[in-house]
């Protein structure tokens, strides 16, 4: 399986937006500083979204959509509510 996710910053409020086969462990790397630039300088993050794909190309597709303008906003519109137990 092949995972998009979208991680919350409590400490920056900006969400991140990703993908990966082992979403476990890709959260625990962002949260302890060693998934990137980005994750080492804004955590720690919650996980507010998921979603599930069994082809790559099909996840790497869908984490470059979230990634545009309207894209946000339609993960934006998606995860509203979650986003108020974050606060």
């Amino acid at each position: 399986m092949y995972y998009v996710y979208a991680l919350y910053s409590l400490k920056t409020k900006i969400i991140y937006i990703g993908s990966t086969s082992d979403l476990k462990q890709r959260l625990k790397d962002h949260n302890e500083g060693s998934g990137g630039y980005f994750s080492s300088r804004n955590r720690p993050f919650r996980l507010v979204f998921y979603e599930a794909f069994i082809s790559k190309k099909d996840a790497l597709k869908q984490e470059k959509f979230y990634k545009t303008g309207y894209g946000k906003e339609v993960l934006k519109e998606k995860i509203e509510d979650s986003l108020k137990f974050c606060l």
